[in-house]
């Protein structure tokens, strides 16, 4: 039954057919997973596995600094290492490096710099998903990285990689949301996420941040809000076209990766 309306609505909605509200899981649905979600929360669990990427591939980057510079586990990574790995770099672009625009987005340069984005993709991916479901949370994700780096690109050829573009992209997508809509949610979401807007494009004003990836990944999520819209019934052609979306913005991913592994061996036998 429908916590708003009372109207009777089958298991599997997440959208209310009557009144349009978005609902939350079932209590024995929450029940029944307690013990899982007591080691990974399902709410998190997006957030987490991202994390968890950002932070192996961190790790791997400290490990190589530290094996080609002599340099401590501590101190910043080397502009020569974040090239090993796939940061933007607009040579690279030039010599059909495409995929740097992407594996740019799960590379950091600093113990600092990968803290702050984590604590803001853990607080941003779960809120984006609770509203988006996963589908689009993840396209989001990876086009506001393309996007993002692309405008860095355009902007300048110099060394830029972070996971703050998907971040802005993230921003970027609850303000769709909140500029589609007119309803008291959507009016808080919007007021709400000004504040995260205005406080991040003041720290993109400072020195060595790179401005052009947060603006173009931001607009690259609120092109996806705009187009998207929120979840609707489960199986219908616009839910399985994003839940295709996602699987596409997956592949691509990997593949530049994959792309990214076979340029990192190439580099690392001319270092």
């Amino acid at each position: 039954m429908c916590p708003n309306c009372r109207a009777f609505i089958t298991i599997n909605d997440r959208v209310c057919p009557y009144c349009n509200v978005q609902l939350g899981p079932r209590a024995i649905d929450l029940r029944a997973s307690e013990l899982a979600s007591s080691f990974l929360p399902r709410a998190n669990l997006t957030a987490t596995i991202l994390i968890i990427i950002n932070v192996a591939f961190f790790l791997a980057e400290l490990i190589v600094n530290h094996q080609l510079t002599n340099q401590p586990f501590g101190s910043g990574l080397s502009g020569q290492v974040a090239v090993l790995f796939g940061a933007k770099i607009g040579g690279g672009f030039i010599r059909g490096q495409w995929w740097r625009l992407i594996t740019a987005g799960f590379l950091h340069g600093g113990v600092v710099h990968i803290a702050m984005n984590s604590w803001a993709l853990f607080i941003l991916v779960t809120e984006v998903e609770q509203f988006y479901g996963t589908s689009r949370t993840i396209v989001a994700y990876v086009f506001s990285t393309f996007t993002g780096f692309l405008l860095s690109l355009l902007w300048s050829p110099r060394i830029s990689l972070g996971a703050s573009a998907a971040c802005y992209g993230l921003i970027g997508i609850m303000l769709a949301m909140g500029m589609r809509r007119s309803d008291p949610i959507a009016i808080a979401v919007r007021a709400y996420y000004r504040q995260w807007l205005i406080f991040g494009l003041v720290l993109s004003l400072l020195p060595g941040i790179d401005l052009a990836a947060h603006v173009g990944g931001l607009a690259g999520g609120f092109l996806i809000g705009l187009i998207s819209g929120l979840p609707g019934l489960p199986g219908t052609p616009r839910e399985t076209f994003w839940r295709a979306a996602a699987g596409v913005a997956i592949a691509i991913t990997l593949y530049a990766f994959v792309q990214d592994y076979m340029s990192y061996q190439a580099l690392l036998r001319q270092v």
